[in-house]
């Protein structure tokens, strides 16, 4: 709904690709474009926590400390030129003013859940490369060992994930997830499949859908066990790969990072058992539960794409009436 995706499409648009986003339609003054304030607009929140973790850093905060001192952070040289007493976000990601900004981004891909490095060729070029910027204030090795400890942190969070999700996994296929992919509205795509069925983690029919079709992350009209899933992985995960990445161990830890994948992981694990004892209790005393109508239809559901797409063009997906690769992408 168009109140609902405000917010993504502000920063999802053409804003992307503008210079005025960052420099300021009605300033346009390269100094501005320089402090990390810049990047706060659209890089931070519970599943992109860029400019938190980089804010309550010990980066972050030299920054803040400083940054009204001319002598410690000259906005007026080019990043180049630059000598800061610490890194702001441009100075790292778009060191000495280079814009291509993924060029020294994230060393791992879908803001860092994936696993950590597996010794891919492109990896360690990356990570060189972030050593290379490191080094600019630390040693090599300071570098690489902070690195290697983002792996860790990594590792631990995805067999946190990966057993959040096996919870969620096996009581669907048991027929317990309340409510099922079948008894909900569809997705954004207009398919009824499992929302966890993401990729290769779950491929197959029996989590609904062809084989090779994948579900879609729902954030809102699922299961409470699935959206747990979601938040673990979106929410938690991301905490602790940007709070390790940008030197912010409390984001990794205590706020919500790996303290918040182990509640989730134990809220996954009570939802399951909850569900599977109401199963039994109504097998014993005969009762057929049939999921609420509102599952089907909220109050918005229907201003949603997958509605309309079911209504319109019955048995069609939204990947279906795409009339071109890469069309989703611009409309």
């Amino acid at each position: 709904p168009p109140g609902d995706t405000a917010g993504c499409t502000f920063c999802h648009t053409s804003p992307e690709e503008r210079c005025s986003t960052c420099h300021q339609r009605h300033q346009f003054n390269p100094a501005v474009a320089r402090k990390s304030e810049q990047c706060k607009t659209c890089h931070w929140g519970k599943d992109h926590r860029d400019w938190e973790a980089y804010d309550i850093s010990i980066h972050g905060t030299v920054y803040q400390v400083n940054k009204w001192d001319p002598t410690q952070f000259d906005m007026s040289k080019k990043l180049a030129d630059a000598d800061y007493v610490g890194p702001t976000c441009q100075y790292c990601h778009m060191r000495g003013g280079h814009h291509n900004v993924q060029r020294l981004s994230t060393v791992y891909t879908s803001m860092g859940m994936s696993n950590a490095d597996r010794g891919a060729p492109l990896w360690k070029e990356k990570r060189d490369t972030w050593v290379s910027v490191c080094d600019d204030c630390h040693s090599p090795r300071f570098a690489r060992e902070n690195l290697q400890a983002m792996d860790e942190a990594c590792k631990d969070a995805g067999l946190k994930y990966t057993e959040t999700f096996k919870v969620a996994e096996n009581l669907m296929l048991d027929g317990m997830g309340e409510p099922m992919p079948k008894d909900l509205a569809p997705d954004w795509s207009g398919q009824h499949i499992w929302s966890l069925k993401i990729g290769a983690y779950h491929e197959g029919e029996k989590y609904g859908g062809k084989k090779g079709e994948s579900g879609e992350f729902r954030m809102s009209n699922c299961s409470d066990i699935e959206r747990v899933c979601f938040e673990s992985v979106g929410y938690w995960m991301t905490y602790i790969f940007k709070g390790m990445a940008h030197g912010s161990w409390n984001d990794a830890t205590y706020c919500d990072g790996s303290f918040g994948m182990d509640r989730w992981l134990v809220k996954a694990k009570a939802a399951s058992e909850q569900a599977r004892r109401f199963t039994a209790l109504e097998k014993k005393a005969g009762i057929n539960w049939v999921p609420a109508e509102f599952w089907r239809k909220g109050d918005y559901l229907d201003q949603l794409s997958g509605m309309k797409i079911v209504k319109e063009s019955p048995g069609k997906t939204i990947f279906d009436l795409c009339p071109e690769p890469g069309w989703l992408d611009t409309h």
